[in-house]
């Protein structure tokens, strides 16, 4: 059920609980601003009936003075205030963004399948700088201008209370235009925010796809969707802009009407004659002075209205149910058995099961080849079995014992993963092939660990070598160079379970079969799954399943398969040209 706009409120407040003391003085600093605001207006009475009119020299002496320290305690409150009122609402957003960020590092890999990179990154930049808006600016003016607008209305009836009586007709239509106008603002903000992503959206796509769109020519598409998306986003603005424009003409056309009563009233003689100047200017000064708060309060509407949505948006996410990790087996060291009874799997994307019915076994410190067309579930053993998305029926088993008992951080230190698409973090090449290790290693150990992977041969010449930033995902690097750091952190890692998803795909003939050899020493005494669609990467394998559309169709040894004469001996015709 989705939470109103106050509920929602509400929840942001909570996290300024913590920054309560600096919160206290930020409202205090407000509160004292806008009374010093309407104690100006409320000193012109005696000034004017006192001092002009009766010639009362001590009140005229005292008139300077008292304008001084009205403006400097304005200056102090308005000090106080804005920087108490800056602070929590950093703070406030800094947690948010923290809270996010977390959030969905812990999100499984299934909620990432569904989101762009493009929206979440809006939500942590984009959608966080909305909620500050609200906290703070919005926060401010409607504290302040609120409290001016209270203190303005209690002196005007400590001056006059029927005139102001008059004036105080104007409330509820105020509200009625406020509400008609909130439901607006709610809706425009959403769709500036659905806009924002599709900006953020299609510029990460630019710059990740920019050499694909440069080989296949497609500028002008490029351009033509992302002027698309851009206007949209230009039309939402513009609407906002407009919307509040009217509402605060439509607000201040109300109070003006209001105004313009009480002044009629005034003008009566019968009236007139029993008010002093004083009364009249002040009355008069603080119904004008009313009209500019009353425009800033029309106006906040639409950063509160924002910054709900935009809080809104990031509580669905922070609702969203994190990975399951209910399991409490730990394991330090395992065998490595695999069993895979039965599994049937699909994609949360996807309607068809990309696995079926599967069933396989891998005893502990044997090695096993994967082999058939794209598409056929490979690689989604891979996924599978470090369990970055559940199953739909069946079980998978390690040692025994189902996968969902072990605790997630005991079963993934139990693989090491060596895929074809591989992710470089936007480091050194030293840290790259630590990464995730508790205690970094020496450098003999590093550089060994490099030669093994055959690292060390395009590092050596570099000026800064292991230490070399990669870029963003190791934009520095060729494919192949990044395949090697990849193979170098399966080395460190030194897992009991090796998964190797096409690892030497981007490696030309020499060079893997160098690294083959090292993969092979890496593969003694572990269990071990090899994907692979050059087949003479497996034909040590102990044994070799061949899958078709997530089915087992053929297994056994390189050479009864070849026998059988089957799938495996027609993928083997077609890539040696027999």
């Amino acid at each position: 059920m989705q939470q109103s706009g106050k509920q929602i409120y509400k929840r942001l407040l909570t996290y300024t609980y913590e920054f309560k003391i600096a919160a206290f003085f930020a409202i205090f600093g407000m509160l004292g601003y806008a009374a010093m605001d309407a104690l100006f207006i409320q000193l012109m009475k005696p000034f004017m009936d006192d001092g002009l009119t009766q010639g009362n020299q001590d009140v005229l002496a005292m008139a300077p003075i008292v304008v001084i320290f009205l403006v400097l305690g304005r200056g102090i409150f308005n000090y106080m205030s804005s920087y108490c009122l800056s602070y929590v609402g950093s703070q406030v957003v800094r947690k948010l963004r923290q809270q996010l960020y977390e959030h969905m590092l812990f999100m499984p890999v299934s909620f990432h399948d569904k989101h762009s990179n493009g929206e979440l990154v809006s939500k942590i930049t984009f959608d966080t700088e909305q909620v500050q808006q609200a906290v703070t600016r919005a926060l401010q003016v409607a504290i302040r201008e609120g409290a001016f607008v209270v203190f303005l209305l209690w002196g005007m009836f400590a001056i006059s209370w029927k005139l102001s009586l008059l004036f105080l007709v104007i409330v509820p239509f105020v509200a009625i235009v406020v509400s008609i106008v909130s439901k607006r603002f709610r809706k425009i903000s959403k769709n500036i925010q659905d806009a924002m992503g599709a900006v953020t959206r299609g510029s990460e796509q630019m710059l990740s796809g920019h050499k694909e769109i440069h080989g296949f020519g497609g500028q002008d598409k490029e351009i033509e969707h992302f002027a698309t998306v851009n206007n949209h986003n230009r039309q939402q603005r513009v609407k906002m802009d407009a919307t509040r424009a009217l509402s605060v003409s439509v607000i201040q056309l109300i109070a003006a009407s209001a105004m313009a009563v009480v002044l009629a009233i005034i003008a009566m003689p019968d009236v007139h004659e029993t008010l002093t100047p004083g009364v009249v200017a002040s009355l008069i000064t603080a119904m004008v002075m009313m009209l500019r708060p009353l425009k800033q309060l029309a106006n906040v509407n639409s950063d509160f209205q924002r910054g709900i949505t935009a809080a809104r948006s990031i509580f669905e996410v922070l609702d969203q149910e994190k990975e399951k990790d209910t399991g409490t087996h730990k394991a330090d060291s395992i065998r490595g058995e695999i069993c895979v009874e039965n599994v049937t799997f699909t994609y949360p994307t996807k309607d068809e099961p990309v696995i079926e019915n599967l069933t396989l076994k891998v005893p502990a410190g044997k090695s096993i080849a994967l082999v058939g067309r794209s598409g056929s579930g490979k690689s989604t053993l891979s996924n599978l079995l470090p369990r970055f998305y559940e199953l739909d029926t069946g079980k998978i088993t390690l040692d025994g014992v189902e996968l969902t008992e072990y605790t997630l951080t005991s079963l993934r230190k139990q693989f090491a993963l060596v895929s074809q698409h591989v992710t470089l973090f936007n480091d050194t090449i030293a840290n790259n092939i630590m990464y995730g290790l508790d205690e970094p290693l020496s450098e003999e150990a590093l550089i060994k660990v490099a030669k093994q992977a055959h690292v060390w041969e395009f590092v050596k010449d570099l000026p800064d070598g292991l230490n070399t930033e990669v870029g963003e995902n190791g934009v520095m690097l060729s494919g192949g160079q990044r395949q090697r750091i990849a193979i170098a952190r399966a080395i460190v890692k030194d897992a009991p379970v090796l998964i190797l998803d096409e690892a030497t795909s981007a490696l030309d003939t020499e060079s893997e079969r160098l690294i083959q050899e090292e993969l092979e020493k890496l593969m003694v005494n572990k269990t071990s799954i090899v994907i692979a669609h050059r087949l003479s990467t497996i034909e040590k394998s102990d044994q070799i399943y061949v899958l078709d559309k997530g089915k087992v169709l053929e297994q056994g040894k390189h050479d009864e398969l070849l026998e059988k004469d089957g799938a495996y001996a027609a993928l083997c015709k077609m890539q040696y040209g027999e």
